[in-house]
């Protein structure tokens, strides 16, 4: 059975209190307190800042533009992408989904992301 990382939506306060992030802080590793970057059998990417307020998508993008050159540079390891920013944060799907495109072999999508993503996309389902 492959593993998985869950790479879910954080804030910069490391508060994991809900969503994809609480299931992660709870059965995957994540740590209170750290907001950005792999912990455990997860992977952190902020949306929101250190007040709980929504990020600009600008910086947003920054955030997972690390992450992908993460996935990269650790090609025996899986990830699995939640929709980050897509509920508590508000964004749209059509918002944050294309932020991944070009994401390597090793990265699997939410399933809701099917039609916003290139062909050669990898799914897992949804959370």
């Amino acid at each position: 059975m492959t593993k998985f990382v869950l790479v879910f939506g954080s804030n910069e306060a490391g508060i994991h209190g809900a969503g994809a992030a609480k299931e992660a802080y709870q059965k995957h590793g994540a740590r209170w307190g750290f907001s950005y970057g792999h912990m455990g059998e997860s992977f952190a990417i902020p949306t929101k800042d250190l007040d709980i307020q929504t990020l600009p998508i600008e910086r947003v993008q920054q955030y997972v533009q690390g992450f992908l050159a993460y996935a990269k540079g650790h090609p025996k390891l899986n990830f699995k992408v939640t929709r980050i920013g897509c509920g508590l944060a508000g964004f749209s799907d059509e918002d944050i989904a294309p932020l991944f495109v070009g994401g390597q072999a090793n990265i699997y999508y939410d399933g809701a992301w099917k039609d916003l993503l290139t062909d050669d996309s990898k799914f897992w389902g949804t959370f």
